[in-house]
């Protein structure tokens, strides 16, 4: 029988600086230097795009709590990113 994955809190941490820097780069957190809200599309997307790869490489090998952390970030960022790209355009 196989085991379960076990929990890594840095993972969690990963997920959670990686979904602040995407949304810093969507305009939705001020930028800790200057404190501006500012739109780097090209930056969220690859962050996001990272997330959506992390999703898949490590699909299978997640606790339930960090499977759904992963998705909740995707889940909240891509509608953002999206309205984003429709507002750039």
């Amino acid at each position: 029988m196989p085991s379960l994955p076990e929990a890594d809190p840095r993972f969690n941490e990963f997920i959670l600086l990686q979904a602040q820097n995407a949304g810093m780069f969507l305009g939705q957190i001020p930028n800790p230097t200057t404190g501006e809200n500012t739109v780097n599309l090209r930056a969220a997307k690859s962050v996001i795009d990272s997330l959506g790869m992390l999703r898949v490489k490590t699909a299978g090998n997640l606790t339930d709590t960090e499977a759904k952390l992963l998705e909740m970030a995707l889940k909240n960022l891509l509608p953002l990113y999206n309205t984003a790209l429709d507002e750039s355009e």
